[in-house]
């Protein structure tokens, strides 16, 4: 870590953060013209998240207990345990937290902008993603795309329908990587990591939609126009960079239940620390959550496109160096 007697100075410019100041506060007056509410919810929680490629930052318990707690990776759990408690439509601006994320487009600690809609599916979600985007960056409309014509546009293959085998295969004619796996999603997120992000979103941000159903996390699953189980979620790319990931939300508390038992099982496959399913967020469920879509959106990133920078150093006051 840099010992320069500057370090003291935040790493942005006050131009720059001006500019943060106008986008976040558009994001405030779009909701807000939306009748939606904005909510906070505590960074600090006694539960994290299971999602096997995901490690939380750690805390020591407030009370002084053995058992840790831990910095949100997202506002999700608690957000949804307010939808269940019947306080509708909802978005929050806050700061999350995640292990090992470090570089030109991450922080350990980053701006989330997290908002769920009751009676919205994923598309009614891509559509107001698109406006939210339009608003702010004044760019064209999002286009949309299925993640399996993403993979045939770019790679000639179904995704859906492909093994772990051909998946390597394919990759290792592609690039030079230095991973070895048998889990057909490794090599699908190394092929739209390396071969198909970088040229996608060009000219107009494009929502990705109709994941596998092995992708699904905390989405519903439905049969696709060619009998194909897929996950009804969307992720929103724009110059080659991720910008928001979206569900049509899982209501099944049963499913869900299960779904975090794999999560578990595929982390101690991972060597990833265990995590305890969160309780109160099961019970969430089984009380009812409503019909709803929700989606969290990088806000760092969106200023770094709204300023035309490459660093998300260049848009944070004081980052990981600095703090």
């Amino acid at each position: 870590m840099s010992k320069s007697p500057f370090d003291w100075q935040p790493a942005s410019s006050v131009e720059s953060l001006r500019g943060r100041a106008r986008v976040v506060k558009q994001l405030r007056r779009f909701f807000d013209e939306r009748g939606v509410m904005e909510v906070e919810t505590p960074l600090l929680g006694a539960y994290s998240v299971s999602d096997p490629y995901m490690d939380a930052i750690k805390a020591e318990s407030p009370s002084g207990a053995a058992e840790p707690y831990f910095l949100q990776t997202s506002p999700e759990y608690a957000m949804k345990r307010m939808l269940a408690a019947g306080f509708g439509s909802i978005f929050q601006i806050c700061k999350a937290f995640r292990r090992a994320e470090q570089g030109s487009r991450h922080n350990p600690e980053f701006t989330m902008l997290e908002w769920y809609r009751p009676d919205f599916d994923h598309f009614d979600l891509m559509a107001e993603v698109s406006d939210l985007l339009v608003s702010v960056l004044r760019c064209n409309p999002c286009k949309k795309i299925t993640y399996r014509q993403l993979f045939e546009q770019f790679l000639n293959i179904d995704p859906h329908i492909e093994n772990s085998e051909s998946l390597e295969r394919i990759t290792r004619a592609h690039i030079d990587v230095q991973m070895h796996s048998d889990n057909k999603d490794d090599w699908l997120n190394v092929l739209m990591a390396e071969i198909i992000e970088p040229q996608i979103g060009l000219d107009a941000p494009v929502s990705i939609y109709n994941y596998p159903s092995s992708q699904c996390a905390l989405a519903k699953v439905n049969v696709d126009e060619q009998g194909v189980l897929v996950a009804e979620r969307f992720e929103v790319y724009f110059r080659g960079i991720e910008l928001a990931n979206g569900y049509h939300e899982l209501t099944d508390v049963d499913e869900q239940r299960d779904r975090f038992e794999k999560d578990g099982y595929r982390r101690r496959q991972l060597n990833r620390p265990e995590v305890d399913i969160d309780p109160r967020f099961l019970a969430a469920l089984d009380c009812g959550l409503p019909d709803c879509a929700g989606v969290a959106l990088g806000v760092d990133r969106l200023v770094m496109m709204a300023l035309g920078v490459d660093s998300i150093e260049q848009v944070l006051s004081f980052p990981r160096s600095r703090a």
